[in-house]
């Protein structure tokens, strides 16, 4: 445990460090477009912050080659050269983010760039190697390499741009990336108590150092932020998140379960820590190929736009999505590591749904305020009164 702190601990500090250097050089290139009519911030603010969200994550690999336990852990193999596939496929995605940032990017160039690296992570083995199954499925199932391929890229794909479709609101992205990564960490913990391969704990290593990024880049990026991370920086979280996600999958057999839930938990997890940026991705390619549109293209429909329409303020909307997560994500956890019955889960929806209600509180207080105004005006209105302001005028 000492070892995963330290290494949050390092791609923190190193994190928070680069953002100003970052942000003058971002400022001296001009990576600070003016405000668009979709966006919420007022004035131009320098993005490229992924560039030292970067300069944190390799701290915190190289850092993580120098420890016993995790550097023993990443070099075993069974996830492939972790080191290696990490630097290269974020390069390639800070790279592409970057580019986007500064210069403007064709979305389908952007998929290439995503795609590519999720092909680097299979080509130096980090790739989804199994599923765990339920014994009466067969227990658990080793895709071919095509298929395995195939599954891994498309994972990185999908939580890449969940990611990126998240990242409206200052910390936003920031905040739930790492709120899934802290559950991700947490889960790994707990099963590697009973798990005797070294895969999960490279999940532990790859979340914690997730989680050193988020919080190092957070307090420049809260609102009122002074600086974004960019596409270069939601894309490089997002390939990380993937990348802890691919791993703790598989990182279980069937048989070696913490409860009675061991094969459900590995599978729903993901989707769990997940939720809410998988939920905005798929209700905006609902939303824009029903309208004509590109999947890609930009609009005002995300999540984090209702609930500013809704009448909260910036802070209230990021704080509301980060206990959604939170509430999501740790949920599952506690089914896995108390052993918590399953109700739990529908129960957590159910308490879902009241926060939603809550939500929306302050936009009815204010309609039945404004409602009860106009009644006690029609009805306290005389003729007097009306021929007195007549004769004002």
């Amino acid at each position: 445990m000492k070892e995963y702190l330290l290494l949050a601990l390092v791609t923190a500090a190193v994190t928070y460090l680069l953002v100003p250097p970052v942000r003058a050089f971002a400022l001296r290139i001009g990576a600070a477009p003016e405000v668009r009519e979709r966006d919420v911030h007022k004035v131009p603010t320098p993005r490229l912050g992924g560039l030292a969200m970067f300069g944190g994550m390799a701290a915190g690999l190289l850092m993580a080659t120098q420890l016993e336990h995790v550097g023993a852990a990443i070099s075993s193999g069974q996830t492939g050269n972790t080191v290696i596939a990490l630097l290269a496929a974020g390069g390639l995605i800070v790279l592409t983010g970057f580019l986007d940032d500064w210069l403007g990017m064709d979305a389908l160039v952007k998929l290439g760039g995503q795609v590519a690296s999720g092909g680097i992570l299979v080509y130096f083995g980090m790739n989804l190697s199994f599923l765990p199954l339920p014994q009466s499925w067969g227990g658990s199932y080793s895709p071919d390499a095509k298929l395995r391929t195939i599954l891994t890229i498309l994972i990185v794909v999908v939580v890449i741009n969940a990611v990126n479709f998240v990242d409206g609101l200052d910390g936003l992205a920031a905040g739930i990336v790492g709120i899934a990564a802290l559950a991700t960490f947490a889960y790994s913990i707990a099963l590697s108590q009973t798990s005797s391969g070294s895969r999960i704990n490279v999940t532990a290593a790859v979340a914690a150092i997730l989680i050193g990024m988020c919080v190092g880049f957070l307090p420049h990026n809260f609102n009122p932020a002074k600086i974004f991370m960019g596409d270069t920086g939601a894309m490089l979280i997002g390939l990380l998140l993937a990348t802890s996600l691919i791993t703790i999958t598989s990182s279980v057999e069937p048989a070696a379960g913490i409860n009675k839930f061991p094969v459900i938990l590995p599978l729903v997890l993901p989707i769990a820590v997940m939720i809410l940026p998988l939920a905005d991705l798929i209700m905006a390619v609902i939303r824009r190929t029903s309208a004509g549109q590109s999947p890609f293209h930009p609009d005002r429909g995300h999540l984090h736009h209702r609930l500013l329409d809704l009448g909260h303020s910036q802070r209230r909307s990021v704080l509301i999505m980060y206990a959604w997560t939170f509430l999501f994500a740790f949920a599952i956890v506690g089914l896995s590591i108390g052993g918590v019955p399953l109700i739990l889960f529908p129960l957590t929806v159910l308490l879902a749904v009241a926060v939603l209600v809550m939500m929306a509180l302050p936009r009815l207080r204010s309609r039945q305020d404004m409602m009860r105004y106009r009644n006690v005006g029609a009805h306290s209105a005389s003729p007097t009164r009306h021929r007195d302001v007549s004769t004002r005028r």
